[in-house]
């Protein structure tokens, strides 16, 4: 049987469910202490304010990347490893989309949250040019280091906007996971034309399943 949660685990739990379904925007730390049936000052004796609660999400959300954003030690990277990458990001998209949805907002409201998504930001792109090279060092894309450069500027481009794409095209209220995986299609895409002639039909394979899904 797994711990009961403490108080402060259960505030950031409904803080990320109601984000998530409702927008950060149009929940208040009223709204999260009502959900959980605890009073407000209850509230504010473990976080004093939205941003620090916010703050821990992000903290958790980063974490995340980069537990699996980065290259394995002692040998080269597989196919199975490309599904792996995809659906952890995947996974973490999923799991905190308030903040690709709302990060704008989010950003303007908080300059030490800004601060600390740029830092955060240029480590994951450092990583993903790692990730994609060991790609090309494995022989599963044949690309120059420029096109590598670039490769993982457009993947993180595309990965932390399409959630708040898919809220141009539809209520967010709406989002579910097989339209996030749509947006693992179109990374698959942006390497398309970079796959070795070897491994083109497996990969192309699994973009079909993931348009199938």
């Amino acid at each position: 049987m797994s711990p009961a949660l403490s108080t402060r685990e259960r505030i950031v739990q409904a803080s990320l469910e109601l984000f998530n379904s409702q927008g950060e925007r149009s929940v208040t730390t009223n709204h999260i202490a009502a959900h959980l049936g605890i009073s407000p000052g209850n509230l504010y004796y473990h976080y004093r304010n939205k941003q620090a609660i916010i703050a821990e999400l992000f903290a958790a959300y980063e974490q995340e990347v980069r537990t699996f954003l980065h290259v394995p030690t002692g040998r080269g990277l597989t196919l199975d490893d490309k599904a792996g990458y995809l659906q952890a990001l995947l996974d973490a998209m999923w799991r905190y989309r308030f903040l690709h949805r709302d990060l704008e907002h989010l950003l303007d409201s908080d300059a030490q949250l800004a601060e600390r998504y740029r830092t955060f930001a240029a480590q994951s792109l450092e990583h993903a040019r790692h990730v994609y090279q060991g790609f090309v060092d494995a022989g599963i894309l044949c690309m120059t280091a420029r096109q590598v450069d670039a490769l993982a500027l457009n993947a993180w481009i595309l990965s932390t906007s399409w959630v708040r794409y898919l809220c141009t095209t539809a209520s967010a209220a709406s989002l579910d996971e097989a339209e996030l995986r749509r947006g693992l299609y179109q990374l698959l895409a942006l390497e398309e034309g970079y796959l070795s002639d070897g491994f083109r039909e497996a990969v192309q394979a699994y973009m079909e399943r993931l348009l199938a899904a």
